[in-house]
């Protein structure tokens, strides 16, 4: 498995077509405690750059975009219930939803962990 970051602060775990996605350390410090999550429809095919998913934290809202072109397969239901897990383990257990890559997804644009570490400092 491999982690990727994007520029808008998600974390994706690419594992042959489909990619884990959720939101980063940094972004969880920076929107402050999560209290709300917003989950993709089921199926929704979705393109690169598409908001997808909805966090909202006692100082702000922010949108989740889709990292890559594809269509959302899972979304972690447990934090539908308790979104505060968000603050304890965002790039762990705070998944936020499963995308199927489409074949001809650009991946190009992501970073890995050395330049998402040089974006964020």
């Amino acid at each position: 498995m491999s982690r990727k970051f994007t520029a808008d602060h998600e974390w994706l775990d690419l594992d042959s077509d489909v990619a884990t996605v959720g939101v980063t350390l940094f972004a969880q410090s920076q929107l402050g405690d999560i209290v709300f999550v917003e989950m993709p429809v089921l199926g929704r095919q979705v393109k690169k750059g598409d908001a997808v998913a909805l966090v909202e934290s006692v100082k702000a809202a922010s949108d989740i975009y889709a990292p890559v072109d594809g269509e959302i397969v899972a979304i972690n239901e447990e934090l539908l219930a308790e979104p505060a897990k968000i603050n304890t383990d965002a790039e762990g257990v705070a998944w936020l939803f499963k995308i199927r890559i489409v074949a001809n997804a650009d991946l190009a644009g992501l970073l890995d962990q050395d330049a998402y570490d040089q974006l964020i400092n």
